[in-house]
């Protein structure tokens, strides 16, 4: 899919980025383009890749000419800038809606005026009844996606439009694995926010496979969510107490803007959301869904579950996750 094709990466410089670079880099891609704000990661990844086929973009999504130089000559945009950390953007909204929303509104813009052939954009199982401000963005984020579709000129090139949302990338930066690990180590008390607190998970090869695959499907206006086991928060602190040592733990209660649970897929979502080979698809509520069955063959409407939640999704045992641990690296 991607053999002699040119990428474009916003947010390329993180975690995701990087892993996603390197997959496509064995992938006989032409080029990738990195467009981040951050030029020391940009050096640090243009050390560790020393590839050719890399260009280095110092940008930000809020400038749109800059991504309409960006996007010039583009086949594939993945969408992956954003501000994320969740009591940061309570604390500063402002900023997150300049960066997540108006930022890709401007991806948008951009793929239009150059013809790009597909955009994807990566959510998060927070824009789905969003309690917080991060959630919002990128439920906006959403909706601006996979509306564009109606926006493509036909004409010219219509390029397809659609969204990948799955849930916390096991051990990321940023995550309570390696926040516990680290306490762990010095001896610490693991703190919880509440020990009953659900989350998906996905591992980072997982989570690649799944946008490369959800890429490859693309029509336009989907959402595309992968079908996720998820961990209880005191199955990963009994984990590491069996991997490492007990230091002991406490409950320091949920932080603003955060949920004892998470969904991928709500009450309302159900009604026009599809299982389809391995994952599920949300489609526009405006589509015309009698067209489905030919553009997707074999897909199935959702009817076994009301919503798809961590807490009702099935979970991880504490040995399934000392064995992601173990083969992670973390330790």
């Amino acid at each position: 899919m991607f053999d002699g094709k040119t990428v474009l990466i916003t947010g390329g410089t993180g975690s995701l980025g990087t892993a996603l670079t390197q997959r496509l880099l064995a992938d006989n891609v032409k080029q990738i383009r990195i467009f981040s704000r951050n030029e020391l990661k940009q050096i640090e990844m243009e050390s560790k890749f020393h590839d050719e086929r890399l260009r280095f973009l110092v940008g930000d999504i809020r400038e749109l000419p800059r991504l309409i130089r960006a996007t010039e000559d583009v086949d594939y945009v993945f969408h992956a800038a954003a501000l994320k950390h969740v009591p940061k953007i309570e604390y500063n909204p402002f900023e997150a809606i300049k960066t997540n929303v108006n930022g890709s509104q401007n991806v948008i813009d951009a793929c239009l005026q150059n013809n790009v052939e597909k955009a994807i954009c990566i959510g998060t199982d927070k824009a789905v009844s969003p309690l917080n401000t991060y959630g919002a963005t990128k439920l906006l984020m959403e909706k601006l996606f996979v509306t564009a579709q109606r926006y493509s000129n036909p004409k010219k090139h219509r390029t397809t439009f659609s969204a990948v949302r799955y849930g916390n990338v096991f051990g990321s930066s940023g995550s309570v694995i390696p926040k516990f690990i680290e306490q762990v180590k010095n001896n610490q008390k693991i703190t919880m926010t509440d020990p009953e607190m659900t989350r998906f998970n996905i591992t980072m090869n997982d989570a690649l496979d799944f946008i490369l695959k959800s890429t490859s499907h693309a029509k336009g206006t989907e959402i595309f969510v992968p079908k996720l086991k998820s961990y209880v928060l005191s199955d990963i602190k009994n984990a590491l107490n069996q991997l490492m040592s007990d230091t002991g733990s406490e409950s320091i209660g949920i932080r603003p803007g955060e949920k004892l649970h998470e969904s991928l897929i709500n009450e309302d979502e159900i009604s026009h959301s599809y299982e389809y080979e391995d994952m599920y698809m949300i489609i526009d509520p405006q589509y015309n869904h009698k067209e489905l069955e030919n553009i997707y063959p074999k897909i199935k409407k959702i009817n076994e579950m009301r919503k798809y939640s961590s807490d009702l999704a099935e979970k991880l045992s504490i040995s399934d996750i000392k064995e992601l641990i173990q083969n992670s690296g973390f330790l």
